[in-house]
């Protein structure tokens, strides 16, 4: 996929982006006019992946002043930091949402009139999203040269196009070395409850024809004892000194690959690391319980039964084989400030 996922609509004054809950049945884009209709977008997942919010974020406060009705800067100014913590609120675990917000905000905050704000924001709004696809093609390149000319690749959840502008994180490696001329076959897990995996990962690889299998989540291990698996690639969403954060299930895969002997890679972008918190600090999201209790419209757990969702897991460094990003190629342990020099210049 090469098309933007997420992108500004001059024509409206909006924020058009695929809405990713209908895939893999339907491809649609959808319009956000407010800010309220963006909150919604990301907390539902309509939008979803660090690249991709760390665009949303930033999409977001261009729109924010595009919206606003206050004739001065510090009104304006006021409009766009409410509208930031609204949006920043929708999913604390990703780094990057907070990031695009801020990178924008930054730009705003040193602008002399209503008018130049609004230009300006969305200038870098729409910067961010570019630099995203440049930076993926990076990754991409980066990663490719760890990959053997011929193997199977397990991935979790979706770290592709779709969780970027696009090309893709862990995606991208696997795009990158098939451009390359490697034969690259890929085992997608599910990624239960919202099965990302088997309804967006699947759908991006077989629309480029790359060959795609996909399992249980509760298959992997097996997979890989019997040697099919070669190299694990995930995204991620936040990156400590100490931890990798992404989706619930891959701490099981990172444990699993380790026991196994088999490489198990991160691909992110630089703007995923956080170089001021641990492990310890991070705020694991916790979602509704309803995304376990029912599959559509169909009931999957007695009432009055809870649900611990998790939509996050941390994976200990040690179990890393290497951080592949677009400044090159990382190997715990990580010392974040010395490893990405100016990470929270922003």
């Amino acid at each position: 996929m090469t098309e933007r996922t997420i992108f500004w609509d001059c024509d409206s004054g909006s924020i058009s982006l695929i809405d990713q809950t209908l895939l893999p049945a339907e491809y649609r884009i959808k319009s956000c006019n407010t800010i309220e209709e963006l909150a919604v977008a990301i907390r539902r997942l309509e939008v979803r992946g660090a690249p991709a919010l760390g665009v949303a974020g930033g999409l977001g406060i261009a729109l924010s002043a595009a919206l606003s009705k206050s004739s001065d800067t510090t009104g304006l100014l006021s409009d766009l930091r409410r509208d930031a913590e609204i949006l920043k609120a929708t999913r604390p675990t990703a780094v990057n949402l907070a990031w695009g917000i801020e990178r924008v905000l930054k730009v705003a905050s040193h602008c002399k009139t209503t008018d130049e704000i609004k230009k300006a924001t969305l200038k870098e709004a729409e910067a961010v999203g570019d630099e995203d696809a440049t930076m993926c093609r990076e990754i991409g390149k980066n990663g490719a040269e760890l990959l053997p000319d011929k193997c199977t690749v397990l991935t979790h959840c979706n770290a592709g196009a779709l969780a970027c502008s696009e090309w893709g994180t862990a995606l991208g490696v696997i795009r990158s070395a098939c451009k390359e001329g490697k034969e690259i076959s890929v085992i997608s897990c599910e990624t239960r409850p919202l099965n990302q995996g088997s309804r967006l990962t699947a759908f991006e690889l077989s629309r480029d024809r790359i060959p795609v299998k996909t399992i249980t989540d509760s298959s992997a291990a097996m997979l890989m004892r019997k040697g099919v698996i070669d190299a694990v690639i995930v995204g991620a969403d936040r990156i400590t000194d100490d931890a990798v954060f992404n989706k619930i299930g891959t701490y099981m895969h990172a444990v699993c690959a380790k026991y196994h002997n088999i490489p198990f890679y991160v691909a992110a972008p630089y703007s995923t690391f956080d170089s001021e918190l641990s492990e310890a600090d991070v705020k694991i999201e916790l979602r509704a319980r309803e995304e376990l209790a029912f599959c559509g419209e169909k009931m999957l757990m007695p009432k009055g039964v809870e649900a611990l969702n998790y939509a996050f897991d941390p994976t200990p460094m040690e179990l890393i084989t290497a951080v592949i990003t677009e400044k090159g190629v990382f190997k715990p342990p990580l010392n974040i400030k010395e490893a990405v020099p100016g990470r929270r210049d922003i």
